[in-house]
């Protein structure tokens, strides 16, 4: 199992080191690279046919301002696409968010939340367990493990604020 991370920038590294960390927790390996789209499209599009040769199943493309990167990697590949629109100065990544989320009929990209790398690798995980059972075991024991968390959480904070 091998998922692709990619990101615009050098500067997007914070917030992809936080889908890297998950991946890794999980057990899968992965390839992180900066790819832009407009500043060396030409090894945005081989790295997107080379893909799926190169043992890739699932492509984590982050990028900001105009967002390409997402698009031009699935408009190359036949692999899923997850986009992660990352913050930057301009309006806050709702340009990004955009440039993601409205991909044209026949080039589909996942997208998730303005810098949310964590669901990024989640999502990459789930599709991952679509064939493999040891990946959908994992990510059904994340989930139950997260609800007990927060079931703790709520006991502590009721007993707290309303049991005294």
């Amino acid at each position: 199992m091998k998922i692709a991370i990619l990101m615009g920038s050098k500067s997007d590294y914070p917030v992809v080191q936080r889908a890297e960390e998950i991946l890794k927790n999980f057990g899968i390996e992965t390839e992180t690279r900066i790819i832009s789209a407009h500043r060396t499209p030409k090894v945005a599009a081989e790295f997107a046919e080379k893909a799926e040769e190169n043992g890739i199943e699932v492509i984590i493309a982050a990028a900001g301002k105009a967002a390409h990167l997402a698009g031009v990697i699935a408009a190359g590949t036949p692999l899923p696409v997850i986009g992660i629109p990352m913050k930057s100065s301009t309006l806050d990544g709702l340009d990004s968010l955009l440039s993601v989320v409205q991909m044209p009929k026949g080039v589909p990209v996942a997208t998730v939340a303005i810098d949310g790398a964590e669901n990024a690798a989640l999502l990459a995980v789930q599709i991952l367990g679509v064939k493999y059972p040891k990946m959908r075991a994992a990510i059904r024991e994340y989930k139950e493990k997260m609800e007990k968390e927060i079931i703790s959480i709520d006991e502590e904070f009721h007993v707290k604020h309303f049991c005294q």
